[in-house]
């Protein structure tokens, strides 16, 4: 008997070898990285001690863009080719994200985050734009409405994170795993690409939409050197919650746009920003999930050209974009 639970062990233990060596991927260096995610037109501007990754495409009132967790800039692709034409679109890497990678104090609350934003654009002489984010990115640009409201003009929140969840739902797997000890250490080597599979599924209303050239960006971008500790930082951080009631103090008008089947901030929680905002247009996605403008790319970008030219248009004298 104790001879076959010592097989038993061993036999165990090469499984658990086996899928560590599997799964193990070590980091990509920035400069391979650079040269394959790097746009025609990236640029890069040193902030807060980092080298931050961004795009400054088009000519016209500027707008800029912020992606979620995991993401990159290039969630916005599609939206710069659709609306370059009209508008200055400026998208980056967030801190911890892309080929921007980690603030170097490790520091990931929203107000920091908030704070860069506020460098950021400082940096690239931009004081006035419309300003949008997803997600994590959502929760930064409404955050920065309510701490620099001089700068924003028109706010655009797409699946916005920042409210407590509105249903009995739980956190996405990925974010949970993150805050159990043992298993985020070993996520800085051993990264199962199946789990971004999942991630990618759960955050598309149309899995079918999930191709290999999308899943391998999201991955390989995620083995930037430093950005899979900095994921764990920031998840494992208790940032101060902002009372959501606060967003009754934005003035700005808002575009509120939404996938009903979100998995990860359910469509409740866009009700719950429509009831505080007083200034705001919700718009809902059927059969789309929580990345609206990678799913629905054109059809998006539509509703936010209607939707800032016409802000536009009530202002008497719009502000001229910044000589980049």
């Amino acid at each position: 008997m104790i001879k076959v639970l010592k097989y038993l062990a061993l036999l165990i233990l090469l499984i658990v070898g086996g899928a560590v060596l599997f799964n193990y991927h070590p980091d990509i260096s920035l400069d391979r990285l650079k040269e394959k995610y790097a746009y025609p037109d990236s640029r890069f501007v040193a902030v807060q001690g980092m080298d931050v990754h961004y795009r400054v495409t088009g000519q016209g009132p500027s707008l800029v863009l912020l992606h979620g967790t995991g993401a990159s800039l290039h969630t916005w692709e599609v939206w710069t080719e659709e609306l370059k034409d009209s508008f200055t679109i400026i998208s980056l890497d967030l801190p911890a994200f892309g080929l921007t990678g980690p603030f170097p104090d490790r520091d990931y609350q929203i107000r920091h985050y908030t704070e860069f934003l506020d460098a950021f654009t400082e940096a690239i002489k931009l004081d006035s734009f419309a300003l949008g984010g997803n997600s994590l990115g959502g929760l930064i640009a409404w955050r920065f409405a309510l701490d620099y409201p001089q700068k924003v003009k028109q706010l655009i929140l797409l699946d916005a994170g920042g409210i407590p969840r509105q249903d009995s739902g739980e956190s996405p797997l990925a974010f949970r795993l993150a805050k159990k000890p043992a298993i985020a250490a070993i996520m800085q080597k051993v990264t199962p690409k199946a789990l971004f599979k999942k991630s990618l599924y759960e955050v598309y209303g149309d899995p079918e939409k999930v191709t290999p050239a999308l899943l391998q960006r999201y991955f390989e971008l995620f083995r930037r050197p430093g950005n899979r500790q900095a994921y764990v930082d920031r998840i494992n951080q208790q940032d101060p919650i902002t009372d959501p009631d606060r967003l009754k103090e934005i003035e700005q008008p808002t575009l509120i746009l939404w996938g009903e089947t979100d998995a990860w901030i359910p469509l409740a929680n866009a009700r719950a920003f429509a009831d505080r905002l007083p200034n705001d247009t919700l718009i809902v996605y059927p059969a789309v999930g929580h990345l609206p403008m990678e799913e629905i790319p054109v059809r998006t970008a539509n509703d936010v050209r209607y939707f800032l030219e016409a802000q536009e248009q009530t202002q008497p004298n719009p502000v001229a974009p910044a000589p980049y």
